[in-house]
């Protein structure tokens, strides 16, 4: 039980490190992820609320109790990050692989999530 939950705060804590990165660059940034937005051709205006949503779910994760919305954090996640590799592939930017890294942190967050709290 000890090394489960070793292994689920280290892939939460890569997961909230490279979600604060980006968070970060949303909110100091923001001239340079406008551009990249509009070069994905998604609107611009959903940076700062995609920031907080990222956050807000950042928080529910790391709280104890709220295990409905754990699952829609980590569903939410899984699409961003699934879109943002994507997306990244598509416009052939070379910056998949974070999406890749955040990617794994939450599949493996999330299964030692689920092993820790049968």
């Amino acid at each position: 039980m000890k090394t489960n939950k070793i292994i689920y705060y280290i892939a939460t804590a890569i997961l909230t490190a490279v979600m604060l990165f980006s968070v970060s660059m949303y909110f100091l940034k923001h001239d340079m992820i406008k551009g990249a937005f509009e070069s994905f051709g998604y609107p611009t205006y959903i940076i700062y609320p995609y920031a907080v949503v990222k956050l807000l779910g950042l928080v529910v994760l790391w709280l104890p109790g709220f295990k409905v919305l754990k699952e829609w954090a980590y569903a939410g996640f899984f699409y961003a990050f699934v879109l943002a590799f994507f997306a990244h592939y598509m416009i052939s930017d070379g910056q998949q692989g974070t999406a890749v890294i955040a990617l794994v942190a939450l599949m493996v967050s999330y299964v030692f999530y689920k092993r820790i709290n049968k």
